[in-house]
């Protein structure tokens, strides 16, 4: 009966420690691939490293980028990614050196598959040495010959086989695109939590045709043609007040519930910059980037920003949430008013600010004077994927903005 009872009792203590076994992810660097429309591969880098508290760390590689994770959670053979900021994550299960699970944006509907496998570098496997340079700027035409024709400035660097670059539209860029030349075929591509594209095209010496996948919902055709003169419109000129109104308003909740408008004290008599923007948008996360760090370096400047968040979030619950997490995650002390949830569409963000022309683009900044009047209206923002643009940008902004104040 004895041996009986020890027997048991080994039994119970080996059951337990196997089942106190934890899973462990391998660290070092790891290839992403999430399947985006006509089954088309989306590839991207990251690095995981333990944390010194027994957690995970994560970067995300696109080009010159680093996009660090801190929110990972491990559950037995589970695991959730939350990405800073945006409400996408992915979620999914995981051995030592793989993990199979799915990209998830809830209140858009959108499930994408992904798969993550450990000790592969290379973004792109590229099995052909490239037979061209597309180094340079390319004017192109996403769906052309259609209503939704719109334009674009590809700006693209080639190092070998390796191509680093984007593309500006009107409404800002494409962030930072990161792949590779393989004989005449471009496969660039870009992740960074909220938004998830790849490019595919066939290059000539002078042109391109190809596809531009976002996620797996959208898909768009694309040409383009070399042309180091080209430039877009200028940014400045493409929103404006409507015949009929003088000046720009709103009145929109803050998270306490409390009404603001630049009728309120605190905008008298000073320069403010109005900011149309969402929380899911990667774009408009550079601009109030931008705008935390202007701030910060002007303390004694007397200018206010606040924002207009029109969020796609279903509930206003959750998009108060997503505001908070931007405001927490990147130090954001000006006021972001909710202007719309449960939708991002921008034709009903125009409703809501029926002085505009139209809203164009996430993010809009309007630029309003001491007296009231607007003085300028900036489409989009190219951010610091876009690299001397971004740089002009800034000096521009900061040589407009003391010219207001010193009026």
């Amino acid at each position: 009966m004895r041996k009986i009872s020890v027997l048991f009792a080994l039994l119970f203590v080996f059951q337990a420690c196997k089942e106190e076994k934890q899973i462990s992810l391998k660290e070092g660097i790891w290839l992403a691939e999430l399947t985006a429309m006509d089954e088309a591969i989306l590839p991207f880098n990251f690095k995981i490293t333990k944390s010194g508290l027994g957690g995970y760390f994560m970067e995300i590689y696109n080009a010159e980028e680093i996009i660090p994770v801190d929110e990972i959670e491990i559950l037995n053979d589970s695991i959730t990614i939350k990405f800073p900021v945006y409400e996408g994550y992915i979620k999914g299960t995981f051995t030592e050196t793989a993990i199979e699970g799915e990209f998830i944006k809830e209140s858009l509907d959108r499930v994408v598959p992904f798969k993550a496998s450990h000790g592969i570098t290379e973004r792109f496997r590229n099995s052909s040495a490239s037979n061209m340079d597309i180094s340079g700027i390319w004017e192109t035409e996403f769906e052309p010959n259609t209503t939704d024709s719109y334009i674009g400035k590809g700006i693209f660097k080639q190092d070998g086989d390796q191509v680093s670059g984007t593309f500006r539209t009107t409404t800002g860029d494409y962030r930072y695109l990161e792949g590779v030349m393989s004989r005449d075929s471009l496969k660039i591509s870009a992740f960074d939590g909220a938004h998830a594209f790849v490019f595919k095209a066939k290059v000539s010496d002078s042109s391109m045709n190809g596809a531009f996948y976002s996620g797996n919902h959208s898909k768009e055709l694309f040409v383009a043609k070399r042309n180091e003169a080209f430039e877009l419109p200028n940014t400045d000129s493409l929103t404006f007040l409507k015949e009929g109104y003088e000046s720009f308003t709103f009145s929109f909740p803050n998270e306490q519930d409390q009404m603001i408008s630049l009728k309120d004290e605190r905008f008298k008599n000073k320069v403010v910059v109005v900011q149309i923007m969402g929380s899911w948008c990667p774009n408009c996360l550079d601009e109030t980037k931008f705008y935390v760090d202007y701030v910060k370096k002007n303390p004694e400047a007397d200018i206010e920003f606040v924002a207009l968040a029109f969020e796609y979030a279903k509930t206003k619950e959750k998009a108060f949430k997503s505001i908070s997490r931007l405001k927490e995650r990147i130090g954001v002390e000006y006021p972001i008013l909710l202007a719309q949830f449960g939708s991002s569409d921008k034709a009903l963000a125009q409703q809501k600010l029926p002085m505009l022309n139209h809203v164009l683009s996430y993010p809009t900044s309007i630029f309003i004077d001491k007296k009231g009047e607007v003085r300028k209206i900036h489409t989009g923002f190219n951010g610091p994927a876009t690299g001397l643009k971004f740089v002009e940008f800034k000096k521009e902004f900061d040589g407009f903005i003391k010219e207001l104040l010193a009026e």
